[in-house]
């Protein structure tokens, strides 16, 4: 697996696989909701010059990517096809080597995702009834401690 920067052509397959990952994972979402999103994603997310996006490719093609905004991640999707790889934690070992602590917010309707999250360590710090655009698909807020920490309190 090779993890590289997101180049702008990448957009428009960037939003196909996270369009393929969404159907997968958010069953929640109705057809109408999943088409603005990824319009939203892949001409207004992913070339946000604030976002940090990285593409986790091989032979195959590309595999996922993750963008993150300082700590937080922002996206993190794994083609449907691949998923249960590993390749959501080789993206996150990527940010976190970057960053001490990580933050991120995921769909309380997506217990596959939560799963994952608490799977490598993060711990639930809030709970929004609502998304970021309103919408009643609330949102649980999780953090990752320091490394240093865990590392002195492991000792």
């Amino acid at each position: 697996m090779n993890i590289r920067k997101k180049a702008a052509h990448d957009n428009p397959a960037l939003g196909a696989l996270w369009e393929r990952s969404v159907r997968a994972t958010h069953d929640f979402l109705s057809e109408d909701h999943i088409q603005r999103l990824r319009c939203l994603v892949q001409e207004s997310y992913l070339p946000m010059p604030e976002l940090e996006v990285w593409v986790c490719q091989d032979a195959i093609g590309i595999a996922g990517f993750i963008a993150t905004s300082g700590h937080n991640v922002e996206m993190l999707f794994i083609d449907a096809d691949r998923r249960g790889q590993g390749i959501g934690r080789i993206l996150l070992d990527h940010v976190r080597a970057r960053h001490p602590t990580l933050s991120v917010d995921v769909n309380e309707q997506n217990p596959q995702g939560v799963g994952f999250y608490e799977h490598y360590g993060f711990i639930q710090t809030g709970r929004s009834p609502l998304d970021n655009e309103g919408n009643p698909f609330p949102l649980l807020h999780m953090a990752l401690r320091a490394r240093e920490i865990e590392t002195v309190e492991n000792a």
